[in-house]
Parts: C-alpha cells; sequence; structure tokens
C-alpha cells in the first residue's frame, strides 16, 4: 500500500469562538493525543496536524486518512467537519471523550470510531486499513499499558503557537472515580490508571528544551512509587514544572515536599466543594474528612503556588456558596481559582443521576461548557447559578482582591510571585493577544520561569513548623457557613 496522508484536527471548542474567548487561555497546550497517534504511523506516511485554536483549518485538501479528536463543545464542529471529508472521498476516524461516551451519536459521521484511550487500538487500526479490512469500532478494553510508547510527534506541533510547548503526560486517568467526571465512562473494561516506565518518562523530558514543564496528568501523584522515582530522576535536571494532585496526596507522607525538591512550583487542586455532603455525594471521598487549610499551609510553606479548583450547583449550595467559596479561596491564598458550573457530561454517573430524575434540561453540546446551567440544580434558580458563577470570577479576580489573596503570604518574594502570576494571567488580556497575534508566545518563557522561580521553604516557615514528613490530622472538612 502507498504512503498515507494523514490529517489530524482537533476542532475548535465552541467557547473559543464565544464571547468569553480567550485567545491566551487556549493557546497553552498543544493536543498531545493526537501527536501521540501520529507516533504509530509509518515513517513515509505524510502528516500533518492542525489545531484550530491557534491556526486556520482549510477544508479543500484531500487526505486519505482523517483523525478528528472530539469533545463535547466541539463535537457538532467535528461532525461537520468529518461530513465534508467524508462527502470527499477520505476515510474519517472519530475518538476521545465524547465519543467514548456517545458512540452512536459519534458513529453516524464516521467511518470508524475510537472508544477509550487509543494506544493499542490505533495501531491495529492502521493495520487494518493498510489491508483493506477496516472495522467500524475499535474499543479498548484488556491489554493497556505505555510500555511500548512511542516517542510523541512533537515535530508536528508548531511550538511558536503555544505559551506552555513542553507540556507532557506520563500517566493515563485517575484513581479516584469522582461521580462528574469522564474519566470512568473512557477508561471502562480495562485498567483506569497506569504509568509510563520510569526511564521512558525522564527520556521523554530530557527531549525537551527550555526548563519549564507541565505536566497535563489527571493526578500527578496517583502512584506514589511513580511519583517518587520521577520526582528523583526530575533532581538535579534544573526543571520548573506545573501539574496537578487531590487533597489526600498532598497531606500524604512526604511526597510533595519531594517534588517541590524537583522543581513543582504551580499546582491545581480540587477543592471542589467547602461542603462534606457535596463530597460524598458527588464520591469525591479523597477529599473528605481533610481540613483545606492544611492544604494550602504546606503548599504554600514549600512555595507552591495553588490554582484551585471549584464546582458551583452540586445540590447542598444555595445563595451563600459564592461568596463563601471566594471570601475562603482569597483568605487562604489561592493563586488563581478555576471556577465551574456543574456540567453532568454524558457518560458519567453524575449524567445518569440527574437523568433519571428529571432535571437535565437540554442536549445541545455546545452549553456544556461548565460556564451554563443545563440542568435544574436543587436549591438555586438557573439564573442565580450562573449569575452567581460570573460574579465569583469577577470578585475573585478584583484588583483588590488580587492584593489581598497575595498579602497572606509570608515572605514578599511569594505575594510578588502571587500577584504578578494572578495579574498577568487575568488583567492583560489585551497584551496577550498581540504576543498570539505577533507569533512571539516563545518570548513570554523566560518570563513565566521567572515567575516561577523558587520560594524557599526557609524564607516561609517560621521556627517549629512541622518537619517534611507531618501529615495533616483528618480533621473534619472546613464549612463556612
Amino acid at each position: 500500500m502507498r504512503p498515507l496522508r494523514v490529517k489530524l484536527i482537533l476542532p475548535a471548542l465552541t467557547e473559543a469562538t464565544s464571547p468569553f474567548w480567550r485567545p491566551i487561555k487556549y493557546s497553552l497546550f498543544p493536543p498531545l493525543g493526537l501527536a501521540t497517534l501520529a507516533a504509530y504511523l509509518a515513517p513515509d506516511d505524510e502528516a500533518t496536524l492542525v489545531d484550530e485554536h491557534v491556526e486556520p483549518l482549510c477544508l479543500d485538501d484531500e487526505p486519505d486518512l482523517v483523525i478528528i479528536q472530539v469533545y463535547i463543545t466541539n463535537a457538532y464542529r467535528a461532525y461537520r467537519i468529518a461530513d465534508r471529508y467524508r462527502a470527499r472521498g477520505a476515510f474519517v476516524a472519530l475518538g476521545g471523550l465524547h465519543v467514548t461516551a456517545l458512540p452512536h451519536e459519534a458513529m453516524v459521521h464516521a467511518d470508524a470510531i475510537f472508544l477509550g484511550p487509543g494506544e493499542q487500538t490505533f495501531p491495529a487500526f492502521l493495520r487494518d486499513l493498510r489491508e483493506g479490512r477496516p472495522v467500524r469500532v475499535y474499543r479498548s478494553t484488556a491489554g493497556r499499558t505505555l510500555e511500548r510508547l512511542p516517542p510523541v510527534r512533537r515535530d508536528l506541533i508548531a511550538r511558536r503557537n503555544y505559551l506552555v510547548p513542553n507540556s507532557l503526560v506520563v500517566t493515563r486517568g485517575c484513581p479516584q472515580h469522582c461521580d462528574f467526571c469522564y474519566k470512568d465512562a473512557f477508561f471502562a473494561g480495562g485498567r483506569s490508571f497506569y504509568t509510563q516506565r520510569i526511564d521512558h518518562a525522564l527520556a521523554e523530558i530530557a527531549r525537551l528544551p527550555g526548563r519549564h514543564l507541565y505536566f497535563l496528568d489527571d493526578h500527578l501523584l496517583g502512584d506514589r512509587r511513580f511519583a517518587r522515582a520521577l520526582f528523583a530522576g526530575l533532581r538535579g535536571m534544573n526543571r520548573l514544572f506545573q501539574g496537578a494532585s487531590t487533597v489526600d496526596a498532598i497531606l500524604r507522607d512526604d511526597i510533595i515536599e519531594r517534588a517541590a525538591e524537583a522543581g513543582l512550583r504551580s499546582l491545581f487542586v480540587g477543592f471542589e466543594t467547602l461542603s462534606g455532603g457535596n463530597l460524598a455525594r458527588s464520591n469525591k471521598r479523597q477529599n473528605l474528612g481533610l481540613d483545606y487549610k492544611a492544604v494550602t499551609d504546606r503548599l504554600h510553606g514549600l512555595g507552591i503556588m495553588i490554582n484551585g479548583s471549584f464546582v458551583f450547583g452540586m445540590d447542598d449550595d444555595d445563595a451563600d456558596v459564592f461568596r463563601r467559596t471566594v471570601d475562603w479561596a482569597i483568605e487562604h491564598g489561592l493563586t488563581t481559582a478555576t471556577f465551574h458550573i456543574q456540567t453532568p457530561y454524558p457518560g458519567t454517573a453524575l449524567h445518569a443521576r440527574l437523568e433519571a430524575e428529571g432535571r437535565i434540561t437540554t442536549g445541545d453540546w455546545d452549553l456544556y461548557d461548565t460556564r451554563h446551567v443545563v440542568y435544574r440544580p436543587a436549591r438555586l434558580k438557573p439564573e442565580e447559578l450562573k449569575d452567581g458563577y460570573d460574579w465569583a470570577y469577577r470578585e475573585f479576580y478584583r484588583w483588590s482582591s488580587i492584593s489581598r489573596a497575595a498579602l497572606t503570604h509570608r515572605s514578599m518574594k511569594h505575594q510578588t510571585k502571587h500577584f504578578f502570576y494572578a495579574a498577568g494571567w487575568k488583567k492583560f488580556e489585551p497584551a496577550w493577544n498581540t504576543v498570539i497575534r505577533a507569533r512571539q508566545l516563545a518570548r513570554m518563557t523566560p518570563l513565566l520561569e521567572a515567575v516561577l522561580s523558587r520560594v524557599t521553604a526557609e524564607s516561609l516557615a517560621p521556627a517549629g513548623d512541622q518537619p517534611a514528613t507531618w501529615t495533616a490530622p483528618r480533621q473534619s472538612l472546613l464549612v463556612v457557613r
């Protein structure tokens, strides 16, 4: 068979064309999933990768194979692109979270679909396609592994288009099972959390230029043995990195101290809610019975900035939840906060519950962006939930709020670092837009690295603070009423 002409496409999410459009938000990370699949192509195949968030998508070419990654809020756009290419004679394959959640919907627009992660199914599909006998559905179940993962095709990524081109994923999935998360449906039928070999992960890191890294893993600390080995390998590599973790992992043994020593400077933390009832109902048991203040104190004591995630509209939430949450986030020095309206994604336990209760009000996937209310809240009117969500963002990112949160830190360096990171993320949109239009995002990397420079624990912690192996007591969850 002759070499394939392959086009890999990430269609623009609907919110990326809405009034909320922030070019910098959608210019952060390249589409690693597609670049990972491209690594399985033959050396003589001709491959192009297009991320519609950062470059125009031409639909007048004639590839042999089109691979489209489908999220819920780009589903309609993805289907239109797929239909166009199929009409022109291309073989179109769809995969991603939304395809796995609703395969019968996606199948109407594709010659083949992929359900679950693609490391095992995509090579089998390519073999079948070259032999002229592809099947309609490729489902990932048993045998999931990252043991023989080929190097990601970073040559297909235009680094200049992204603020964080050095993003990577060294694990798959998450060991937790929160009811609102897509993960359980995506990984159904096989291992739901597994890691690369540590030598392969460190080799990928070594290939990346510069200092800054961003681990896009759902839970970087999810496998303690792997995380310890990763951080041991990173020590001495002169890297700065950001990642994500759960509350319980931060308070467990000394793993977070090891991460800080290795270069961790900012962490996304899923607090989600200040209500124990909401946590229990959402099956987010890894947060139950833990003291959120202990989390913020421990991270700040290590000089690690916090991006806190919060969800509004859970069944315990009333009209005061927005003020309580924002006040708590400011008082505890969170550098940035990501607020969401609870969204029942299809394929999740949350969607099944709300559907059974007759509370889902729309199936328009363009609205499932965590900015719109697509169900009937238990204790809030839909308009109250939407207005409160919008207020929370405005209030948290006021200049006065940024200053108040920055002043909670003990050292001047940490206060300054907090202020410039938070302000730079939210307060200089015209400047970011200018940099993006000029294709000069790469010039911002040294500034990002400077802001992420280390604040040592010694400069923050007063005498008598807990030692590195300190574990927080399992106190009842702090609830502010």
